[in-house]
């Protein structure tokens, strides 16, 4: 009968505790602006930093920020990134 207890205690502990988690998960969750990934995928993704940030990720959230221009990816400038990256921000402004 031990078995029995210890298998109900362990299973409504689950269960409690993953419901607590998949509510906190949701109540909790970081929104991102979904440009960042559309800017992201566009840039060399080389991370060299010449750009002044640690990476391309940094500099898509500094460019949808409006910190900094598309101009400052030095390796995307043979490629035309700063042509692209200006017409996703075209298409995607913020209403």
């Amino acid at each position: 009968m031990l078995i029995v207890y210890s298998t109900l205690l362990m299973s409504i502990l689950g269960f409690t505790f993953g419901t607590f988690l998949a509510y906190s998960a949701k109540k909790f969750e970081v929104k991102e602006d979904p440009r960042v990934e559309l800017v992201k995928a566009v840039l060399p993704g080389a991370n060299c930093g010449a750009c002044g940030y640690a990476g391309c990720e940094a500099f898509a959230k500094a460019i949808i920020a409006g910190k900094v221009t598309p101009e400052m990816c030095t390796p995307g400038k043979a490629s035309g990134v700063a042509e692209k990256i200006k017409e996703i921000l075209k298409q995607n402004a913020p209403n």
